[in-house]
């Protein structure tokens, strides 16, 4: 049994599968959007979809303030600004959503204007996460982008105009063909926006995606890290914080969502294909749930919601929830160290207790392991992944498995 003191900060995860077109290297649960259709239906639908979702989510948060919001995809910058509004004020009538909640929507340059920016702002975004990968047109084709150059700055641009000011840019490196000239470019072209948060990241060949049956020719590993480490120079000459892995901040601004994230806080789930996680004090467990993958699975599911009136046979129904499991002892240690390996900084060794509900004593044999290996320092309260840790992470974490 778990020996929860208090629960982890809540958060809210709302996914969003539709895309303009599915990009050759990605593996997230997103589709390309059907041609013809009416959007404000197709949108509304799924928001009421969305809400029948959340509604069979909230006995298992009463009483609990969400702190952060992040819709993802997918584009969910396609959705029409009349259905994110809606969306956002369902829940606030649903959940004790805190006043200063921070609310992340992921935009592609190409889906969204000035005009289209305003009006998410307006129903409650706070928050954008751009996906730009990068500011040459000749890479950005070579990696199936439907926008370019000119696209992207023009729509930092707009975002800005229209009253964003927590804005993060995606940036990938290590693109087909590119050198590491063009890796820097795109730093400093990215800098110059002077955005709130930059992720920058290596592209990797994922399973089941076009680049995996037809893998293009990417720069090798020495020139992949000489890009990685002269974009993080100019990122902290520039003042930003390296605090996770692969996101860098200003002062203040590190997201919140993501954050709650690797210090394995608790978050819902809602919309197809989306996981939660969430910890139970009165039953000492944590269970996560993960909800039905394909958009039309999931609409005939939560359509059908709404002939349902009671809350129990909702929760019951797992054809409804897609699937749902308790953590035992070592899936919790493993995840937890999962996702707080990723932090520069590390974390505070009551923290593991506290989100865990069990002793440190669990992760104990790894931390030893990992320690004698060089790959983790712990001094004092604070336990973190050493420079060689970071570097091999994946051989961190598999300590723990």
């Amino acid at each position: 049994m778990l020996n929860f003191t208090t629960l982890p900060p809540l958060s809210l995860y709302i996914h969003y599968p539709w895309c303009a077109q599915k990009c050759p290297y990605c593996d997230f649960n997103s589709h390309t959007a059907a041609s013809g259709k009416n959007k404000k239906q197709d949108d509304q639908a799924y928001v009421d979809a969305l809400i029948r979702d959340l509604e069979g989510e909230l006995p298992s948060i009463w009483g609990r303030t969400v702190q952060t919001v992040f819709i993802g995809g997918g584009t969910p910058s396609l959705m029409q600004p009349e259905a994110m509004e809606q969306l956002l004020s369902h829940i606030r009538a649903r959940i004790n959503l805190s006043p200063l909640a921070e609310i992340t929507m992921e935009a592609n340059p190409g889906t969204v204007d000035q005009r289209k920016f305003a009006d998410f702002y307006a129903a409650g975004v706070n928050r954008l996460s751009m996906g730009i990968q990068s500011f040459d047109d000749v890479l950005l084709a070579k990696i199936g982008r439907i926008h370019d150059s000119q696209q992207a700055c023009y729509a930092i641009e707009q975002a800005q105009n229209a009253g964003f000011s927590n804005i993060n840019l995606d940036l990938m490196y290590a693109l087909p063909g590119q050198n590491l000239a063009s890796a820097v470019h795109d730093m400093q072209q990215a800098i110059s926006f002077k955005p709130a948060h930059i992720s920058h990241y290596q592209l990797t060949i994922e399973a089941n995606t076009l680049f995996a049956s037809r893998p293009p020719p990417l720069p090798d590993d020495e020139l992949s890290y000489d890009m990685q480490l002269d974009c993080q120079q100019i990122l902290a000459d520039a003042g930003y914080q390296h605090y996770e892995i692969s996101a860098y901040a200003q002062a203040g601004k590190q997201c919140r969502h993501n954050l709650n994230y690797w210090q394995f806080g608790d978050y819902l789930g809602i919309g197809a294909g989306a996981h939660g996680k969430i910890s139970n004090a009165c039953e000492q467990h944590i269970f996560r749930r993960w909800k039905e993958k394909h958009p039309q699975s999931y609409l005939e599911i939560y359509g059908s919601v709404k002939k349902i009136h009671k809350k129990a046979e909702i929760i019951a129904n797992s054809s409804m929830l897609g699937g749902e499991q308790q953590l035992g002892h070592h899936d919790i240690g493993f995840e937890f160290m999962l996702n707080s390996s990723r932090l520069i900084d590390g974390f505070d060794s009551q923290l593991f207790s506290a989100r865990t509900g069990l002793p440190i004593a669990q992760i104990q044999a790894g931390l030893d392991k990992a320690i004698k290996l060089e790959l983790i320092a712990w001094h004092g309260q604070r336990i973190k992944p050493t420079r060689r840790g970071l570097q091999y992470l994946n051989e961190l974490q598999e300590i723990f498995l």
